[in-house]
């Protein structure tokens, strides 16, 4: 018996295939090897193609299928992690009308600004627990204004991960987290947030029907599954978007508990078991996928869109050519702790939703050209990096989180001793390095949603701790340089 997961990321699909008997993963593999493309054909813009997503999951499906070498029909669930607040429109025939303004498009902003003029504050944060901000429904609005005629051909819309369960299954729905992931989801009256679609001007029709996370929500077609070399009827049982499934990833679904990642993007992710936000919005809030009208989960991110972008960025422009990310790290090595006052704010990703949507570009500060050189450079990335995750982590505890330790998957940049080793000490929380990813995570969040497990616990009984990373004894220097970085964000927002 085994359930299939896929992660619809921007850098690219991948898909896991899970023994649901022992929780191990006994296939997995991503499509592209090298990054997806992300069309910026404006400063601030981040467009892919939707087609493109499918191919990749096919890719990945067929490699999966014939590393494991099992029936089809042995599959017994299907679990979908996606890229968070992409926008998918289609017509009345099903066919997409544009390609998808994913997570990092900033075209958003001034409308989420507007709207929050308008509405006012405290309605928008009583209802929606954040501001409109840079969500599926402020670029939505982008749509509106600047694509008139394409907008009056919108049927519905979609996030990334409802339009592959849409592929998938023939049949278009999406959930409460995914709804709170457009913006859409009021938090006050347990539904979608029409207050927010009427000051908008969209119809009440152009969401999917709302169903829970976990439960069925279609069934592969026997088209579908010619296609994917899968069995027909194969229910998909679960989806979630990459942060939340992340979450669940690493069993983080009760309150107090806190996640992390950093990959193409960088998130600290907790669960709070109240409804409260920052009144300066500079934390999202959503609902996280076990949270119910009688069960309050709300998970309280911090985002850096410029966390893996910037690592990418110092490997092609300031390490050596050829050299591998483990390589790159060795080099950062020989600095010392705080890059002898080198500091970077890795800000250059698009709006910033903990700098209130401003967009301040990355910045270098404090450079001595006679004492230094690449190693103090690429540590200072990582550094900044990590302080990003710190200064948003300090709002997170303002309304409430407690932030004693953190989980996180044994990939991206929690392999590099320095980002961990920062993390922990800034922070004083414990880091756990779990054996997990999205598409596995996703695969046993299907295993729930079919009934397969009796509860999370038992879905993720078997995850298997790597190492763990302690704070520092001494964390003066890595506190001091936390406090010359947040000096150098300070001046930058004045």
């Amino acid at each position: 018996m085994y359930l299939l997961g896929y992660d619809i990321g921007s850098s690219s699909v991948k898909a896991a295939l899970v023994d649901a008997v022992t929780g191990q993963c006994v296939a997995s593999d991503f499509y592209p090897k090298t990054e997806a493309p992300i069309k910026a054909i404006k400063d601030g813009w981040a467009e892919q193609n939707p087609e493109n997503w499918w191919n990749y999951l096919k890719q990945a499906t067929a490699s999966v299928m014939g590393q494991a070498k099992i029936d089809p029909k042995d599959i017994k669930a299907i679990g979908i992690s996606y890229q968070m607040h992409g926008l998918v429109a289609v017509d009345k025939d099903f066919n997409v009308l544009r390609d998808a303004i994913i997570w990092c498009d900033s075209r958003g902003v001034p409308y989420g600004e507007k709207a929050l003029a308008d509405l006012g504050a405290e309605t928008c944060l009583s209802h929606l627990l954040n501001q409109p901000g840079n969500f599926t429904a402020t670029k939505l609005a982008w749509v509106k204004e600047n694509e008139p005629q394409l907008f009056e051909q919108i049927y519905k819309i979609m996030l990334p991960g409802d339009y592959i369960a849409w592929r998938l299954t023939g049949e278009l729905c999406t959930n409460p987290e995914g709804l709170s992931e457009y913006m859409l989801w009021d938090f006050k009256e347990c539904g979608p947030a029409h207050f927010l679609m009427d000051y908008f001007g969209y119809g009440h029709s152009i969401l999917p029907e709302v169903k829970p996370t976990f439960s069925e929500q279609g069934r592969v077609t026997e088209n579908v599954a010619a296609e994917l070399g899968l069995a027909p009827g194969i229910p998909v049982t679960y989806r979630a978007g990459d942060q939340p499934n992340n979450a669940l990833s690493l069993n983080v679904f009760n309150p107090g508990e806190v996640a992390s990642t950093a990959g193409t993007s960088g998130v600290v992710y907790g669960i709070n078991g109240t409804v409260d936000y920052d009144p300066r919005s500079r934390v999202n809030n959503f609902a996280h996928v076990n949270h119910t009208a009688e069960q309050t989960r709300i998970g309280v991110m911090t985002c850096i869109s410029g966390t893996g972008i910037l690592n990418s960025w110092i490997k092609r422009n300031v390490a050596p050519e050829g050299i591998s990310y483990a390589e790159m790290n060795d080099i950062a090595a020989q600095a010392p702790i705080g890059s002898l006052g080198v500091s970077i704010l890795p800000f250059g990703n698009g709006a910033e939703r903990v700098l209130e949507n401003k967009q301040i570009g990355c910045s270098m500060h404090g450079i001595n050209f006679n004492i230094h050189n690449r190693s103090h450079i690429i540590r200072a990335a990582q550094e900044g990096i990590v302080f990003s995750f710190m200064y948003g982590m300090e709002i997170m505890e303002s309304i409430g989180m407690k932030i004693e330790r953190i989980h996180a998957g044994h990939a991206n940049m929690f392999l590099s001793p320095i980002f961990r080793d920062t993390l922990a000490s800034v922070s004083g929380a414990t880091i756990d390095l779990l054996d997990t990813d999205g598409a596995a995570g996703a695969a046993k969040g299907a295993g729930i949603g079919a009934g397969i497990y009796a509860d999370n616990n038992e879905a993720f009984g078997s995850l298997k701790l790597i190492q763990t990373i302690e704070p520092a004894a001494d964390r003066t220097p890595y506190l001091e340089a936390y406090a010359r970085w947040k000096d150098y964000l300070k001046k930058e927002l004045s």
